[in-house]
């Protein structure tokens, strides 16, 4: 029945600076209706998945978090440190590729992977 993702919407205390951080850090460019259309690239996944309440993967206070997979991780951490964005944990590795984690400005954990 599912096609795939249709979006993922959330409110925010303020929109105009997390939409340039947003764009900044992540470039992702927010359109004038405050949001933007992420078409799939080859290779890309969607991953749909549950943890329990105290699951320590991400913080037990934050209900959802954003993974976004990216081209090469390498070139991610040196875009962020040039932009001053600093990483909330360090580059690890496993058998499902590599990560690492940024906080949005009012303190989401945003998971990057590189597959």
């Amino acid at each position: 029945m599912i096609k795939g993702f249709g979006g993922i919407f959330w409110r925010t205390g303020n929109l105009e600076v997390v939409k340039k951080w947003y764009s900044e850090a992540l470039g992702i460019e927010i359109g004038d209706w405050n949001g933007t259309v992420i078409k799939p690239q080859s290779g890309n996944e969607t991953i749909f998945s549950f943890f329990t309440e105290d699951d320590s993967y991400f913080p037990t206070d934050q209900q959802v978090m954003l993974n976004f997979q990216v081209h090469n991780l390498d070139q991610t951490i040196k875009h962020l440190e040039h932009i001053g964005v600093p990483l909330a944990k360090n580059k690890e590795a496993s058998e499902y590729g590599q990560f690492i984690w940024i906080k949005d400005p009012e303190g989401r954990l945003i998971e990057l992977w590189e597959k």
